[in-house]
């Protein structure tokens, strides 16, 4: 094994096609081809490697040649965060501003009754690092409680509690106004499992009526974007997302005077959404 080889996943992850766990389940399925043969999981391959996805070539590229873009949008309730929905239902992915050789690639997930922030990369790497456990990047969330919340309820969910996928717990929980039912708090966490947030509360024998997610990692959910809409982010907040995924700063390229033009048309098409029905059943975090 030489030290200029690289995982298939995280090369193909890279060029944009998907986050790094999409590019496994893919490889899984027999979707990839290095150098005319099938791909297994586990394979490393080289720059000069010949790789196909669904039999189209890959242009493969070096870390420093992968353009590094990140918006921000603030989910609606009712979205999902899967690229298509054999149900017909409204996914975040048809909001986005649209790419040319490129994929957007969600940087963790929020169910269908969670709405507020959250961000998009092309960077495969970046999107990985910063979802991995091992990054600790805090979410924070504006939680409304229905029921009421003792200072043990609070005491538990801080120290930790057991729940059915192991151990879990708010690194930090602050009152934010409002009564009875109607009560608000932040939390804030440092993973991204599944209704990790709702079930913690759940834990305390409370239910949450309302979550968003207002912060992730250094990014705040702000005014630029309104429910159903985008922001890109700029120079500044993107390095400072890099570095705390450990990541060296790398400069945003510019859009192209027709990606302005398209994004331009994509961001008036996709209007702010009010309000959308609720499926019957639903999972989320």
């Amino acid at each position: 094994m030489t030290s200029n080889t690289e995982k298939l996943q995280k090369v193909l992850a890279r060029a944009g096609l998907g986050s790094r766990r999409e590019m496994e389940a893919a490889i899984e399925a027999g979707r990839v081809k290095v150098n005319g043969k099938v791909a297994t999981l586990g394979d490393r391959i080289e720059m000069r490697d010949k790789v196909t996805f669904d039999d189209r070539p890959v242009a493969l590229r070096g870390a420093e040649e992968t353009p590094r873009r990140v918006i921000m949008y603030n989910k609606p309730e009712g979205e999902l965060c899967t690229r298509k929905d054999p149900e017909g239902r409204r996914t975040v992915f048809e909001r986005l501003p649209r790419l040319r050789g490129e994929r957007w690639i969600a940087i963790g997930r929020l169910d269908i009754n969670t709405s507020g922030l959250l961000l998009f990369t092309t960077d495969g790497e970046l999107a990985n690092r910063l979802m991995h456990p091992s990054t600790q990047i805090e979410r924070e969330y504006a939680v409304r409680v229905m029921g009421e919340v003792r200072k043990e309820h609070v005491k538990a969910m801080v120290e930790g509690v057991m729940l059915d996928d192991g151990p879990a717990r708010f690194t930090d929980v602050q009152e934010f106004g409002g009564e009875g039912i109607n009560t608000w708090f932040h939390v804030v966490i440092m993973e991204g499992r599944n209704r990790e947030v709702r079930r913690l509360w759940e834990s305390q024998g409370l239910t949450v009526s309302r979550l968003k997610r207002v912060r992730y990692g250094n990014i705040f959910l702000d005014k630029r974007a309104k429910a159903g809409e985008w922001v890109e982010l700029s120079q500044d907040e993107i390095d400072d997302l890099a570095l705390s995924a450990g990541l060296a700063p790398r400069k945003v390229p510019e859009l192209t005077p027709n990606e302005k033009n398209r994004w331009s048309r994509d961001k008036n098409k996709r209007r702010p959404v009010q309000a959308m029905r609720k499926p019957k059943n639903t999972q989320g975090r």
